[in-house]
């Protein structure tokens, strides 16, 4: 039988801070133009923790409202408040940025993460009261050093700073005087993402009721790299996650593949799952400082906040068919293949329309599409339009040029079977994944029967290919009972005793 998703959980780490230190886009502007005006209007364009709670998109993210209640609500959203916004949702939470710094520390096994003793006193309680934050996490946490070391290691030892309010409180030191790959920069990188991974797998053990012994193997799919000089991008970030997580009995892997990766990894553990190979799996993946502000100079340059000003993360736990849990049916798969192309139409064919022919279905048949789920009101300042509408529309295009939907209908294809955009531009986070939580809740209430999700990458980015990348994969209700509808315990009985009473009267007739 297939395997099935038990349940998922999304999180937000609200780092401005993070925005202006770490952000490339800031970086670099910082290299190439240190006295832009973007520079010296940045800080005035960061978001205050209230308002990032308060924002529209990042409430649907966390679980707290449902993305067609986002639908119905007039655009842009950034100057719109989410009455009865919390920091806890269904499926995670918006964590402040010096709760956070706090996680990052309790995930440092190496002593690079280095905080001001005065900024853990007065954080450390309010880390602890976090009912997702174990014992044994808080246990991690270290008293601290004093503010003159944290500043000798970042004036005079390359550490990178982390800062709260542009005061520095801390620093990510380099792992190894050298290694490139080991540098404060890296360090600071990989360690934000794995602990927004931590964060990711804690809220999905709880919100799938599961126990912690029961996940036996990871699958971490985020987009950066762990390893050194000899091994650039050897991992294991999945393994080093669910240490502080407390999965003691899980092993696991990284598997790559840029923005289209969660889509490729939730493939593998389905199958991995469904061979029998492993009983439970999670796939998880932190966020990505690199695009903190990625789109900032359009925003501030339209005088909307900076938008992109949190790390995202996420888990999906894949288990064994329990005859409730919607299934991922791994008869349908879509694939862009080397000799697809690149060409808009072919790509949709190959991820939408070939995988479901092969199965007798019609694009019309899938009732929810999930591809890439960039919120709009972080793409349009930029010039990128509405990403998901854009996907919706070639979709649909597609379904009228095979006869399965008829012209007319065009216009309203997106609003029946799409989504409106919600997710942070985390690179990998919004390739698909985020409808998962909710599409499971929606076909277990029996408001869908099934979804597609849709994994696209941009391979040419590592200069190795020109090609393009994607894979596709169908949610759908649970057909266990069925399977197991066919033959009842007695039918078995009685097959079993007709089976063994043919072969004596074989061997009697021998």
């Amino acid at each position: 039988m297939n395997s099935v998703i038990k349940g998922a959980s999304y999180v937000l780490a609200h780092t401005p801070q993070m925005v202006v230190y770490n952000g490339t886009t800031q970086t670099t502007e910082r290299v190439v133009n240190p006295e832009s005006e973007y520079l010296k209007e940045l800080n005035s364009h960061l978001r205050s923790y209230e308002e990032c709670v308060n924002y529209w998109p990042n409430q649907v993210y966390i679980g707290n409202a449902h993305p067609d209640e986002l639908a119905e609500v007039e655009f842009p959203y950034y100057d719109k408040v989410k009455e009865g916004a919390e920091r806890f949702g269904k499926y995670g939470e918006i964590m402040p940025e010096n709760e956070f710094l706090l996680l990052v520390q309790t995930c440092d096994m190496f002593e690079v993460v280095k905080l001001d003793k005065e900024f853990v006193a007065a954080t450390k309680e309010a880390f602890a009261a976090n009912p997702i934050i174990t014992e044994d996490i808080v246990e991690k946490i270290e008293e601290g050093v004093e503010l003159s070391e944290v500043e000798h290691l970042v004036n005079d030892e390359h550490a990178e700073g982390l800062y709260i309010d542009g005061k520095l409180v801390g620093c990510i030191k380099r792992a190894h005087d050298i290694d490139v790959n080991l540098s404060a920069h890296v360090m600071h990188e990989n360690m934000m993402s794995k602990a927004t991974s931590v964060l990711a797998l804690l809220y999905a053990v709880r919100n799938t009721g599961i126990d912690k012994s029961e996940i036996e193997y990871v699958i971490d799919c985020a987009e950066e790299a762990c390893g050194d000089m000899n091994q650039r991008g050897g991992g294991n970030f999945a393994k080093a996650a669910a240490e502080v997580a407390g999965l003691v009995n899980a092993t696991g892997s990284d598997s790559r593949g840029f923005c289209a990766g969660p889509s490729h990894a939730l493939i593998e553990a389905a199958a991995l799952v469904k061979s029998g190979a492993y009983k439970c799996v999670a796939v998880t993946a932190g966020g990505c400082t690199a695009k903190l502000g990625m789109n900032g100079k359009d925003h501030v340059k339209k005088g909307l906040p900076i938008l992109e000003d949190c790390l995202a993360g996420f888990c999906v736990i894949i288990c064994e068919n329990d005859g409730e849990s919607p299934e991922i049916n791994l008869d349908i798969l879509g694939r862009h293949t080397v000799g697809t192309g690149s060409a808009p139409q072919n790509v949709i064919g190959s991820l939408v329309a070939t995988p479901l022919e092969k199965v007798g279905l019609k694009i019309t048949d899938i009732d929810k599409y999930s591809p890439e789920m960039q919120n709009p009101d972080i793409t349009k300042p930029a010039g990128a339009g509405d990403v998901p509408l854009a996907n919706y529309k070639m979709i649909a295009a597609l379904a009228v040029k095979k006869g399965e939907l008829d012209r007319k209908e065009l216009p309203a294809f997106a609003a029946k079977h799409g989504l409106t955009g919600w997710a942070p531009t985390q690179g990998h986070i919004p390739s698909g994944v985020p409808y998962i939580g909710f599409a499971v809740e929606d076909i277990k209430a029996g408001k869908i029967k099934n979804a597609m999700i849709i994994g696209k990458g941009s391979l040419f980015l590592g200069r190795m290919t020109n090609l393009f990348d994607g894979v596709s994969f169908v949610i759908q209700a649970n057909t266990g009972a069925e399977d197991n509808a066919g033959v009842s315990e007695e039918e078995v009985k009685g097959l079993i005793a007709k089976a063994m009473k043919d072969f004596a009267e074989t061997l009697m007739a021998e």
